[in-house]
């Protein structure tokens, strides 16, 4: 069985119209919340170098993990952001915040 699924959710907030917020999310395998979050955030700094130099906005990296977009005029707030086990609402099972599962 391969490493485990993890969510991580990014608050944005939009630096040209004040009072708009969201949230980025990124899903991938990780063997841990702190490795996702790494991973989570070279894929967004990836992403936004390749816009901002005029490029393609790279694809899922070889590890599982990407960015579809960068949106400029947004900031990230990376000591915000969360991560935790992704739950697949397809999915029989849950995960739960201990990493454990409930079937």
């Amino acid at each position: 069985m391969g490493l485990p699924v993890y969510e991580v959710d990014v608050p944005i907030r939009s630096i040209t119209l004040p009072g708009l917020s969201g949230v980025h999310v990124f899903t991938g395998p990780a063997d841990s919340r702190s490795a996702a979050l790494r991973i989570a955030h070279e894929a967004y700094a990836a992403a936004r170098a390749a816009q901002e130099a005029g490029l393609e906005i790279p694809g899922k990296r070889p590890d599982g993990w990407g960015a579809r977009g960068y949106r400029p005029g947004w900031e990230a707030d990376w000591l915000s952001a969360t991560a935790g086990r992704w739950n697949n609402p397809y999915s029989w099972i849950r995960a739960d915040n201990d990493g454990d599962f409930d079937l």
